[in-house]
């Protein structure tokens, strides 16, 4: 330590979210000296705001929906109603004990400091905080995103919401329209439909959750026909206005929607702007910043992770960039990471889990000598015990390894485990039809998938 108002690390990073916290974790491990600072709470965004609070949600959800369809099972059980309060008490009391045994984590960490406060980059290795100098060998960028919105779009978080207010209302609410049909917006339809609402999802793209592979969302829209949730794609937005019980929605072509709440769900912007990146010389592209393979900026150790570099933004990859650059600057010299290899999983209901390519990109790339094979899960013991439907498509190289696992039906997410296993260990499908899968359970369907494509189908036809 040098003077009062400054101190010097191994590396600052700016920010606790998932990039950032796992980042301090792994770096002091390898003793290596960390200042971690947030302005926030400690967890950043996954925690409090994204995947924990509304997969609690879902959760509720899901439990409504089983005590209204108990009866297909020989349960009799009545539902009389959705309790916000409880619901969100019970959502705020997993937050807590995450929260809790995170600050325990880092708190008991002896070479991390943890700075509460706004950080700003004022030099190329220099971190701010409320008069204070933090300066690190190193710097970490880890600054996390906020909810976005479209030009002519207010939000008021009365009627008009982002997904930040739609995680702290106090009520069911009669009708919503849910602008954006990613992952955030199909995941908030179905937890709404779930709990009695009624729900229209519009979305400017040709089809739901476009980044995944086109049977997955025909299934998930075909899921969502029969759940009656109504979706409108290939609709742009043009305006919205406010009426006397809540908000019209005009849509291309002049057609209007109406409904109590408008959630706006157009994805996450990068939260960048005002701290001094651009200032210190570090590249960005509209607010991301840009980096090179190892995650390194366009400024010489100085580091960016999550959802501020451009890519999927997932907390799961945040975490592992994280504990990639803190292996990095310990020089370790850890393997790069493969983006396609990042499972994604969408927990609507059904559930919506993928790692790789899908069949077009993966087209794009091999041209013909790309094989698929689509495994129904009506052929899945398990599956008709849960009474779902989806699938299993593993997506192949003629004569060569998966390079793409699309799977559509409930608790498919539990799969992607085994799934990315395949995908990063460059799998051929033979490799994985000598694999035992337990029986019955849903890893069966991955295993007859792979038997399929190995030549030698059990269950379905090929």
């Amino acid at each position: 330590m040098s003077e009062p108002n400054e101190a010097t690390f191994d590396i600052v990073i700016l920010g606790g979210g998932s990039g950032g916290y796992a980042a301090a974790l792994r770096a002091a491990q390898l003793d290596l000296s960390v200042a971690l600072i947030e302005k926030g709470k400690l967890g950043g965004t996954c925690l409090h705001n994204g995947c924990i609070p509304t997969k609690a949600l879902l959760h509720a959800a899901e439990i409504a929906d089983q005590t209204r369809e108990s009866e297909q099972f020989g349960v009799k059980a009545e539902l009389v109603g959705i309790d916000m309060a409880a619901v969100n008490s019970y959502k705020d009391g997993v937050i807590s004990r995450l929260y809790k045994g995170l600050q325990g984590l880092v708190g008991s960490a002896k070479n991390i400091t943890f700075v509460a406060g706004a950080g700003k980059l004022v030099g190329q290795n220099v971190v701010e905080v409320d008069g204070k100098r933090y300066t690190g060998r190193n710097v970490i960028l880890a600054s996390g995103s906020y909810a976005k919105s479209l030009p002519g779009l207010e939000i008021d978080g009365e009627r008009i919401i982002t997904s930040d207010h739609a995680l702290t209302l106090d009520r069911v609410p009669a009708s919503v329209i849910v602008l954006g049909g990613g992952v955030i917006g199909v995941e908030f339809a179905s937890v709404w439909k779930s709990f009695g609402v009624d729900v229209t999802i519009v979305e400017a793209l040709p089809r739901l959750v476009a980044a995944e592979d086109e049977e997955s969302s025909k299934a998930l829209e075909r899921a969502f026909r029969k759940r009656k949730i109504n979706f409108k794609v290939g609709k742009p937005f043009e305006k919205v206005e406010k009426t006397e019980k809540g908000v019209k929605l005009t849509i291309s072509g002049g057609e209007t929607v109406e409904a109590e709440l408008l959630l706006v769900a157009v994805g996450r912007g990068p939260n960048t702007a005002n701290l001094g990146y651009e200032e210190q010389g570090v590249k960005m592209d509209r607010g991301y910043v840009l980096t090179d393979e190892r995650l390194c900026t366009s400024v010489p150790n100085v580091y960016a992770v999550g959802d501020i570099v451009p890519g999927l933004q997932l907390a799961h990859r945040g975490f592992q960039q994280g504990i990639f650059v803190a292996e990095e600057i310990a020089g370790q010299n850890p393997a790069v990471i493969d983006e396609a290899g990042i499972p994604r999983v969408t927990y609507s209901d059904p559930e919506l889990a993928s790692v790789g390519l899908t069949e077009a990109k993966a087209k794009e790339q091999y041209g013909d000598k790309v094989k698929t094979f689509n495994y129904n899960l009506g052929g899945n013991g398990k599956s008709q015990i849960l009474k779902t439907a989806g699938f299993v498509k593993v997506v192949r190289l003629e004569d060569g390894p998966v390079v793409g696992v699309h799977m559509v039906g409930a608790r498919v997410g539990e799969l992607v485990g085994e799934a990315q296993l395949i995908y990063n260990w460059e799998a051929y499908p033979a490799e994985v039809a000598q694999l035992l899968h337990a029986h019955p359970t849903q890893t069966e369907a991955l295993g007859e998938a792979h038997m399929a494509l190995a030549g030698k189908p059990l269950h379905s036809h090929a």
